[in-house]
């Protein structure tokens, strides 16, 4: 699965524990050359070194709720590649008194900024990638099951989740003229930075693990071994698809 030659933006690393640093670490191994963004000046510190042990020549930050700031990391990725062969979008959020809510309780705002943050944004990373993949490429985002069915806790990402794999799907549908290919990643509960603002997430990971037929939880590397399969050339005849990586916990009713 080499993806010598190619070039990839990868958006969501906070910590050495992000599914986007696993996704990240396995697409530098498989020889992509890669452009890393962080959030804001707070996280800086802590997204940097990770993104130099890839040799990034593009280190940027990229919060979408900034005006102008994604438009920027585009900007700066056609001024210095002319082009981007895979993206990963790994950004997820809630303000937390309506993660922690009922769905029927949530407000309007809260529903309005966690789907702009966890949904539209891959939209518009997906708008603004297609005139730089002209040879065709690959766009990734990361879901849950929870968009599928009823998990306890996960509360408002659900029906946000579930408006992202739709979008997936559509996405692809759209795009595939231009050899452009769109999947979901859905990874089985993780321990990450945004997975702790979930409540009694503990009890998830428990539940998960007592769930899955071989009682084990995936982990980043799992998850990156799938992403790179699925931007490499090896994977040009998939698209659309939710690609569960979570040790079979989707399949146990």
């Amino acid at each position: 699965m080499s993806l010598q030659g190619k070039k990839g933006l990868v958006v969501g690393i906070a910590n050495e524990h992000s599914i986007a640093f696993g996704c990240a670490k396995a697409f530098h191994a498989a020889g992509a050359e890669l452009a890393v963004t962080y959030l804001n000046a707070k996280a800086e510190p802590y997204v940097r070194p990770l993104a130099e042990q890839f040799a990034s020549s593009i280190i940027v930050p990229c919060d979408v709720r900034e005006s102008g700031q994604l438009e920027a990391v585009f900007a700066r990725i056609k001024r210095q590649w002319g082009r981007l062969d895979f993206l990963l979008h790994s950004i997820a959020y809630a303000p937390k008194e309506d993660l922690h809510a009922r769905i029927t309780d949530c407000s309007q705002a809260g529903f309005a900024t966690a789907m702009d943050v966890s949904c539209h944004s891959f939209i518009r990373m997906a708008h603004m990638a297609e005139p730089l993949m002209n040879d065709g490429g690959c766009l990734l985002t990361v879901t849950f099951y929870g968009a599928e069915k009823v998990v306890e806790e996960y509360n408002l990402m659900g029906p946000v989740k579930s408006a992202l794999e739709s979008s997936v799907r559509y996405m692809a549908a759209e795009l595939g003229e231009k050899r452009i290919r769109v999947h979901a990643l859905s990874p089985g509960p993780l321990k990450t930075r945004a997975a702790s603002g979930i409540e009694r997430f503990d009890e998830l990971l428990e539940r998960a693990r007592s769930r899955t037929p071989e009682h084990h939880l995936v982990g980043i590397e799992d998850v990156g071994n799938v992403a790179t399969f699925l931007v490499s050339d090896k994977a040009v005849a998939l698209t659309g698809n939710v690609e569960y990586v979570d040790a079979g916990y989707h399949i146990v009713g």
